[in-house]
């Protein structure tokens, strides 16, 4: 029996009651539909709604109800429409009619948004761990491959060498920012919409501040139209989701071209890699292509909400349904996704000389333009001149290292031997020492500070 049938004299269609019933994705907030039922019995009891043994008497069937979901007894029966029907449902058999007190005051609107808040707020610190053992695996592949140079790339052209460790360490800081943007939704779930009813109030002497405090929110909704029918909240987490699939992708795709024969930078561990049906030589980056494809995904998911929520009238409509499998959908594609790519990162094999070899002097021609600087020379005009080398050797086919000095001198009479150091690779990279650039020192010191973010962790 639904929760509603009083008003109607037919049972619903059995296709619309499937249609319009939600057990099958909302159940996953069981375990906080219990919690906030139990803070919501105690309120009772403070209102003078309950007495003291009414509210005993529920918190008994509650606990009991919460014991058998963790130990999955919980059995769910055809006529549960959503798991707020199928605790009241079950209550009932254990307490008898006691349990339809436990609804006074409250309704499935403002029920359904502080379980959704809940489950979020559970669920948020479990991401940022997975995030950042993403990032630890990133730092500790900077401290590993700190010797290792490598050519860093514009356009998908190469353009200045720099350390592995330091293109590790920039697909950190994304992943930083992802956990910060999670941090700062936070206080915006923490909200409280129960006791907003349907849309309009409680009409009992319910402590909402007491009951925020009691179930770890920050403060209880200002207004109960508002409260019922906000989704910002997840809206937000689906575009940090999003990004997170973002920034998952773009490491994704260096990862696949890195890895393939025409590169051979990297080569994955077999226990991340997979065949083909056809070709047995072949060994594939499935779990970064997966990586780069399940970014679209996440983004379809935003978008999704976004629509649903765009045109809606105030308060709570039955099209807020849609909000909870998109936010649940898009949590569990990155907790699937974030450890295997955290191990595939650590368990891959580095080949330091295919990289090295990728570096040409034509890498150094900004140092060159530089070491013309050094002879007092514009950086505008350095930059010119440093064209016309570049020209000359293309003209005669050989790399800005291999032409004489001679030819330097005829672009300008300012170059002398000492030019060809400019083209020393670990040289152009140790230059580059200013705060978050790529030399050694500089690299060593933002591995530290990684560090140090990654142990506030526990501020979760």
């Amino acid at each position: 029996m639904t929760l509603w049938h009083g008003r109607f004299t037919n049972d619903a269609d059995p296709d619309m009651f499937a249609l319009n019933a939600s057990i099958s994705f909302d159940q996953r907030m069981a375990e906080q539909d219990v919690r906030g039922s139990q803070a919501w019995a105690k309120a009772l009891e403070l209102a003078g709604v309950l007495t003291v043994d009414e509210r005993t008497q529920l918190k008994a069937g509650l606990n009991q109800i919460e014991s058998e979901f963790r130990s999955q007894s919980f059995i769910f029966v055809p006529g549960d429409e959503d798991i707020h029907t199928a605790v009241e449902r079950r209550l009932g058999e254990l307490i008898g009619p006691l349990a339809g007190k436990l609804h006074t005051g409250r309704s499935r609107n403002d029920q359904v948004a502080t379980d959704f808040r809940l489950w979020l707020l559970d669920h948020l610190p479990k991401l940022a761990k997975a995030l950042t053992n993403l990032q630890t695996a990133l730092v500790n592949r900077a401290e590993s491959d700190i010797d290792i140079i490598m050519p860093g790339y514009t356009h998908t052209q190469r353009a200045q060498p720099i350390l592995l460790s330091h293109w590790w360490l920039s697909h950190f800081w994304p992943l930083q920012r992802d956990l910060d943007r999670l941090s700062a939704l936070k206080p915006r779930i923490a909200v409280l919409p129960l006791g907003a009813g349907a849309l309009a109030g409680v009409p009992f002497p319910i402590d909402r501040l007491a009951l925020a405090e009691s179930l770890g929110f920050d403060h209880p909704s200002p207004n109960s139209l508002d409260a019922v029918s906000d989704r910002d909240f997840a809206a937000e987490f689906l575009f940090v989701a999003a990004l997170i699939g973002t920034h998952l992708s773009k490491l994704a795709e260096n990862m696949v071209l890195f890895t393939s024969a025409e590169f051979a930078f990297f080569e994955l561990d077999d226990a991340y890699s997979t065949g083909s049906s056809l070709m047995p030589q072949k060994k594939n980056p499935d779990p970064f292509e997966l990586a780069r494809g399940k970014a679209g995904t996440l983004l379809g998911y935003l978008t999704g909400l976004l629509a649903t929520l765009k045109a809606l009238p105030s308060t709570y409509d039955k099209d807020l349904q849609e909000d909870k499998v998109p936010v649940f959908q898009a949590y569990d594609t990155l907790m699937a996704l974030l450890p295997v790519i955290a191990n595939a990162l650590r368990t891959l094999t580095i080949h330091p000389e295919k990289m090295e070899s990728a570096i040409d002097s034509s890498m150094m021609a900004t140092d060159l333009a530089d070491y013309l600087v050094g002879r007092s020379i514009p950086f505008r005009e350095a930059h010119h001149l440093t064209g016309q080398v570049v020209k000359l050797a293309l003209e005669k086919g050989v790399s800005l290292g291999a032409l004489s000095l001679s030819d330097y001198q005829s672009i300008h009479p300012n170059f002398d031997e000492s030019v060809y150091a400019v083209f020393d690779p670990r040289g152009s990279i140790a230059r580059r020492k200013a705060l978050g650039g790529t030399a050694p020192q500089a690299v060593e010191e933002q591995i530290t500070n990684a560090k140090a973010v990654i142990s506030k962790l526990g501020n979760w």
